[in-house]
């Protein structure tokens, strides 16, 4: 199954892909779109591009666990999303996924813009990679139950 994921910020966007049967996940590139009608168009276009079975959205928890305002945001921003796209929507636990990335990038000699235009999709990939553990069974320890789905109305 082929998947897309998006790692939503206020600012920017990340986005990657990936697939469960050769668990390779690549970053695809970042949007630069706060207006939401927007955001949804240019997110509707990159899962036309790359044509998933289904997506994946980091969900911003907080450290213990619970869901804060920005979760419920993005929860209610999957839901608009799912009902644009037509597919389903899982949303994955993103805690440290920025960390990921910035770890990712730390011997790579770029530049502190560099890294920044790279940041968000790296981090789409790390949120991917650990769902795609998660539904394999190796990253069961990361996540206490399964990730909410959001289905398409």
């Amino acid at each position: 199954m082929r998947f897309v994921c998006f790692d939503i910020g206020d600012k920017r966007t990340g986005a990657a892909v990936g697939d469960d049967e050769t668990c390779i996940v690549s970053p695809v590139g970042m949007i630069e779109a706060t207006p939401e009608d927007l955001l949804i168009e240019r997110l509707a276009s990159i899962v036309e591009t790359h044509e998933p079975d289904e997506l994946v959205i980091g969900l911003p928890l907080n450290m213990d666990g619970t869901h804060g305002p920005q979760a419920k945001k993005i929860a209610a921003f999957a839901e608009r999303l799912a009902e644009t796209v037509l597919l389903p929507i899982h949303l994955h636990d993103e805690r440290l996924s920025s960390f990921a990335a910035d770890e990712a990038m730390s011997q790579s000699g770029l530049t502190h813009k560099q890294k920044k235009q790279r940041r968000d999709s790296l981090a789409a990939a790390a949120i991917l990679r650990s769902f795609l553990d998660y539904r394999s069974g190796a990253g069961a320890a990361t996540q206490d139950h399964a990730p909410p789905t959001v289905a398409p109305a």
